[in-house]
């Protein structure tokens, strides 16, 4: 228990008085890897255009939910909110954002004034656990997660409670990284930081699906590490990390112990 509680109180301390979504690696107040497009070999990336990969990746996974105008959504792990607040306003329709740090919830707040002002109705931040989610049954159309459900624990009861809170017919969307399935993870522990304390786990992809479907869901899971892990890689070059262990990603994904992933469920 000790063990624990020390591996969140440094995932608490990342994305609380650390403030990771200060870090150069990431821009414009998003804190994920990117869905990238095809970028020219021949220059350096622009800072526009690593926002734009956030931005993008977003899109990816709300677009999987087939969002209506008007539909509720949840986001699960929403940080600095700015990924709620381009849903919302790219999608019509009213994001509820949950996180469970107070000080992310204040730079939330402070980061989308303007468009919590503008669109009150449509955007809002809480605090609270995602595997105790503070809404009643059928609460949601869509519930979303960007980058986020490695740091948790117990994915098992994310998808409980993510089919607990939809509507039926309602859908779950996530992106993050994950194991293929039968890959020796042995070698990430010792080129991957962030795994080797415990702040990042990285497990089989078909656990998790598995989560999903014993929820109730129907699962579709796709790998889209051709869009993230290379692009990311020249990103990081850019930064004053291209020496740093983050450069590893790559060489896990090309060596196949690791993968960026879109897991959808269908209720």
């Amino acid at each position: 228990m000790e063990q624990e509680l020390d591996v969140q109180a440094k995932r608490d301390l990342m994305y609380g008085e650390l403030d990771l979504g200060s870090l150069s690696i990431f821009s414009g107040s998003f804190i994920n890897y990117g869905y990238w497009g095809e970028l020219d070999p021949a220059r350096e990336i622009s800072i526009e255009e690593r926002t734009a990969s956030q931005a993008e990746l977003y899109r990816q996974v709300v677009s999987r939910l087939e969002p209506r105008a008007r539909e509720a959504l949840l986001e699960l792990g929403s940080g600095l909110g700015v990924g709620a607040a381009l849903v919302a306003r790219e999608f019509s329709v009213h994001v509820s954002g949950l996180d469970r740090s107070a000080a992310q919830l204040a730079r939330a707040a402070e980061t989308n004034d303007f468009t919590l002002k503008e669109m009150p109705d449509r955007l809002s931040f809480h605090r609270g656990s995602v595997t105790e989610i503070p809404w009643g049954d059928g609460s949601f159309d869509g519930v979303y997660a960007v980058e986020m459900l490695q740091h948790v624990d117990d994915l098992a009861a994310v998808a409980r409670e993510a089919h607990r809170v939809l509507k039926p017919g309602g859908r779950f969307a996530a992106a993050t990284f994950f194991a293929p399935d039968g890959a020796d993870t042995v070698p990430v522990v010792d080129l991957l930081e962030t795994v080797a304390s415990g702040v990042d786990i990285i497990r089989p992809v078909g656990e998790f699906a598995a989560d999903l479907t014993a929820a109730g869901f129907e699962v579709t899971v796709t790998a889209i590490g051709e869009h993230v892990w290379r692009q990311f890689d020249r990103w990081v070059a850019q930064t004053e990390y291209r020496d740093s262990w983050g450069r590893n990603w790559l060489r896990c994904y090309e060596n196949g112990w690791v993968d960026y992933y879109l897991v959808t469920g269908h209720r």
